[in-house]
Order: structure tokens, then sequence, then C-alpha cells
């Protein structure tokens, strides 16, 4: 019994050392004959580099014709992809060189025309872009371009979409992400605008004073009326209060008020003639050397 079950086992031992064996070519096999598809990928397969099938439903597909030499497998993928295009000059309206930096974001939809309709799509979107962005910017100023970078780079979308959807790509977005000049057309600019600020500055300045002067000189004109009505007031005020009073009051206040008007050096005072010395006498009294004799007098006034 043991040396049948011995003699039995022998084969069973080479068979399963024979199928393990075989494994690994079984698994080589089915690999050079299948085709693995990921999620948002396409798969081309071409023969005699002509367009056979497209796979784009994710999973192992059996593709037997894969083991011949003229059997060519292409991924293409369809994920949203971008580039990004620095530094395209482009002259404006006046000439000026730009320098533009372009984004695009784009969908490969329709891999077989991108990779046989067109040759070589990457370096053909480069040359397009570059071309509609000469045509849309080179008829603005660089103000304009500045100022509506977003309007422009959906007019740059709208121009490549079209041409893009006849390679199987769609254009999901372009922006204009950084516009540059030549550092010697930014000094002049430089020097441009600085001279404005500094003309804009002076005008400014110059209002400014016009301005003072003007407000100065109303004030003055207001301040002059009112000072004027205040001066006509003081007047007719100390009339009114000068009406008002007492006659005697108004007598003694008006022979003070002569009083005050006398100057010593200049003026002779003396209250009457008295009873002995008539008017004519009294002005006849003058001395030798010109100078006046002062009369002992009783009421007062200017001579």
């Amino acid at each position: 019994m043991t040396s049948m079950t011995s003699i039995l086992s022998w084969p069973l031992i080479v068979g399963l050392a024979v199928g393990l064996g075989a494994l690994p070519l079984l698994a080589l096999l089915l690999r050079a004959i299948t085709v693995s598809v990921e999620d948002e990928t396409a798969v081309l397969i071409t023969r005699f580099g002509r367009l056979a099938r497209t796979l784009r439903r994710p999973g192992l597909h059996l593709v037997p014709s894969r083991l011949l030499p003229w059997v060519r497998i292409v991924r293409a993928s369809l994920r949203r992809d971008f580039r990004h295009f620095p530094e395209v000059h482009v002259n404006d309206a006046r000439g000026t060189t730009i320098m533009v930096d372009l984004w695009l974001e784009f969908r490969m939809v329709e891999p077989d025309k991108a990779l046989f309709g067109v040759a070589d799509w990457d370096r053909s979107l480069q040359n397009l872009v570059t071309h509609a962005a000469t045509s849309i910017l080179g008829t603005r100023e660089f103000s304009e371009i500045l100022g509506h970078r977003l309007e422009l780079g959906e007019l740059l979308e709208a121009e490549l979409a079209a041409e893009t959807a006849r390679w199987g790509i769609r254009l999901e977005r372009a922006l204009i992400s950084k516009l540059g000049l030549l550092p010697s057309v930014s000094r002049q600019i430089f020097e441009s605008v600085a001279a404005r600020l500094e003309r804009a500055r002076a005008a400014i300045e110059e209002r400014g004073r016009l301005d003072v002067a003007e407000l100065e000189a109303r004030t003055s004109v207001q301040v002059a009326r009112y000072v004027g009505e205040a001066k006509g007031q003081y007047p007719l005020a100390v009339g009114e209060a000068l009406g008002a009073l007492d006659p005697e009051v108004l007598r003694a206040y008006t022979e003070l008020h002569e009083l005050a008007q006398v100057r010593p050096h200049r003026t002779v005072a003396f209250r009457g003639f008295g009873a002995e010395l008539k008017a004519v006498e009294a002005a006849m009294l003058v001395g030798h050397g010109g100078d006046s004799v002062v009369q002992p007098a009783t009421t007062t006034s200017k001579r």
C-alpha cells in the first residue's frame, strides 16, 4: 500500500508543479491579449498606423490582436488638462510690445480626432493661441487691455473654442493671467505717468491757491460789510441814547465833551470877560512877544 500510494502521488505532485509553473505564463499571456482602461482614459488601437478601435469603458478588455507586431496601443487622457503660455509677445494698437501670459483649461473629448485628425495638436494649439492673442489684443491699446482682461479672455476663449472643437478638444477656460512690458517701454511709460502726475499736482495746487484767494476775498468783503454795519450802528445808538437824556444832563455832557477836546498847548481858555472888561478889550490883550494873556475866566471856548 505504501508503494502504491507513493506511485500515485508522484504524478499529482508533478501536475501541481507544472500547473504552478504555468500560472505565471498564463498571467503573462492574459496580460498580452488584454487592455486595461482606467477612469477618464481612452485607449486607441491602431493597425498599420490607422485607427482600428477606441476603448472608453473602464475595465479589462480582451484584445487578442495585440500580440501582432503591427498592432499598437495608444493611451489618451480624458481628464481636464491645462497649458500655460508665458510671455507671448503682442503689439498693441500703438505698437507697444506687450508680454502676455495666457492660461488655458481644456478637456480631450474625441481622442481619435486629437491624435489622428491633426499633426501634433499640442504645438498646433500653441500656434493657434499666439495667432488669436495677436489678432484680438493687437487692435487695442495697453490701457484697454489692462482694464478689460476678463472680457478679452472671454473673446479669446470664444475664438479658440471653435478651432479646438474640430480637433476633438473642448476648451473650458481661457485667461489672461499676466501682463508685462519690456524694461525700456516700462521706463518710458513710468516717466510719462510721472510727468502727467506732476502736471496734475501743479494744476491742483494752482486751483487751490485761486480758491483760497477767492475765499479770502469773499471773506474780506463780508467782514468789511459787517464792520461797516457795526460802525454805522454805533452813532445811531449813541444818538438815540443822547436824545433820551435829560436836557440838563445833555448840556453838562456837551460841555464836558467840549472841554475834553481842548488842547492846552494850542488853545487859550477863558470864562467870560468879567464886569469891568468887554469882549473887544479882551481880544486886544495880546503880549508884545505874541504870547496870549490868560485872563481869569468864567466860561470856556476855543479860538
